[in-house]
């Protein structure tokens, strides 16, 4: 009886014991994840595809919150120098001087890229207009003034040009489009190059109106006619905006789409080095659209709070990864997987 008395308190324990076990299990299951709310600031270029990111991860970790801020990329790396962000975003990549006012440091992280193009207003125009390197560089300083210029219309011998002055629109704020457009035109004309130089800011010489972001910028392009502007192509595409096919570096007109662009990256994305700034100023590639550009998240070398640190990790993993799915559709370019695997790592650097 003794034998069995003990045999029975020991399946009695053993229930308990797994009993509670189970309890505790439930109890661990049912707790959610701590929320974390992140502020991000920054870029408007990627910022549509930002934004589709930040819904998508939501629906799966809805115990992080993330928004974000198109404020433009110059104003989107004095936040993040000021602390005044989690996350910053910037289509031009930070320099040495910036990165060393970073106080807990700073981890550059390409995220997506894409193609900037020269849309227009001129809506009785039939036809899609080309235009020479040296034609687009002179209209920008402001050497070229009429849309019948004879050197704009012997490229478009077929489209009969109206006489309209060209209301050029560039970008008002500080920006990493204007830093990448400008890259451009000081690679392929010594007239910009010795003159406007290249920023986020520039004096143009031809520009006639400015606007803010890329929204802005497209949307004064839709609203103005006969002017010409530089803008990101998923904003002129959802706009419905006409784009000029442009001379690239190996002489070919190409029209600025998903295919040309991701040639551009394709064909120039080779050493890449370590701090991870690309830049792409002239592609190689005669199918290599002309005007292209990474666009980067900043993010802290070290972050005081583990739940923010970690959710973030977690967020820009998945955009790397499985996040780059969602590029094409909102007129950008998936990251060449070299690229994608170095800034994989570089988000592991952060502590």
């Amino acid at each position: 009886m003794k034998r069995d008395g003990g045999t029975m308190h020991l399946r009695t324990f053993l229930a308990a014991l797994i009993g509670g076990v189970s309890l505790m299990s439930v109890a661990f299951a049912q707790t959610p994840a701590a929320p974390v709310t992140l502020h991000g600031a920054g870029a408007t270029f990627p910022a549509p595809l930002y934004q589709k990111w930040i819904e998508v991860y939501r629906k799966a970790h809805p115990e992080v919150a993330i928004d974000y801020e198109a404020v433009g990329s110059g104003e989107g790396v004095k936040r993040f120098l000021d602390n005044a962000v989690d996350f910053g975003a910037s289509d031009s990549a930070m320099s040495d001087e910036q990165i060393a006012k970073a106080k807990a440091g700073a981890v550059l992280v390409p995220a997506t890229a894409g193609a900037i193009v020269l849309a227009y207003n001129l809506p009785d125009v039939e036809g899609t207009l080309k235009l020479s390197r040296e034609v687009y560089a002179d209209m920008f300083l402001g050497k070229i003034r009429e849309w019948n210029d004879p050197r704009i219309q012997a490229l478009n011998p077929e489209i009969k040009l109206p006489r309209q002055t060209i209301a050029l629109i560039a970008r008002q704020d500080s920006s990493g489009t204007t830093y990448a457009m400008t890259q451009h035109l000081a690679a392929i004309s010594a007239d910009w190059r010795n003159g406007p130089g290249i920023g986020k800011t520039v004096n143009w010489p031809g520009v006639s109106a400015t606007a803010r972001g890329n929204e802005g910028v497209a949307g004064r392009i839709k609203r103005s006619w006969g002017s010409l502007g530089y803008v990101e192509y998923g904003f002129a595409k959802r706009l419905g905006l006409p784009m000029i096919h442009l001379q690239n570096k190996a002489g070919v007109f190409i029209a600025p789409d998903f295919a040309s662009a991701q040639a551009a990256l394709a064909a120039n994305v080779g050493q890449i080095p370590p701090n991870l700034r690309v830049f792409l100023p002239d592609p190689d590639g005669k199918d290599a659209y002309p005007i292209v550009t990474f666009s980067w998240l900043l993010l802290h070398g070290q972050y005081a709070d583990a739940g923010k640190r970690d959710a973030l990790k977690g967020f820009v993993n998945w955009a790397l990864a499985d996040g780059q799915q969602h590029s094409a559709a909102e007129g950008y370019i998936p990251l060449p997987d070299g690229v994608a695997t170095l800034a994989r790592a570089a988000v592991d650097r952060v502590q």
